[in-house]
């Protein structure tokens, strides 16, 4: 997993797989999904019932908190968002 999320690149493609399988996607593959495109609303169309679950493979996967409604804005504001995210809270687990 170490691997994946230092390079960002990687993290971008395993996120978009991992949003499509959490969610149950059906129609959606990963090329469709841009880097820099909102998550909910006019993005993906995601809700508050996605972001909890998606909140919850998160803190599964990567053992990120995600601690309340603002992190969260920020952190699922786009798939790139997303992995800054990741990547940030990783490195900040590495130093304690």
């Amino acid at each position: 997993m170490q691997e994946i999320i230092n390079n960002k690149g990687k993290l971008c493609e395993f996120l978009k797989k991992m949003i499509i399988e959490t969610l149950r996607l059906e129609d959606i593959i990963p090329g469709d999904i841009d880097n820099k495109a909102s998550l909910f609303r006019e993005g993906l169309g995601l809700d508050s019932i996605d972001a909890l679950e998606l909140v919850v493979a998160i803190e599964k996967i990567f053992n990120i908190i995600i601690e309340d409604e603002d992190v969260g804005k920020k952190a699922f504001a786009s798939i790139n968002a997303l992995a800054v995210f990741i990547q940030d809270g990783y490195q900040r687990a590495l130093k304690n």
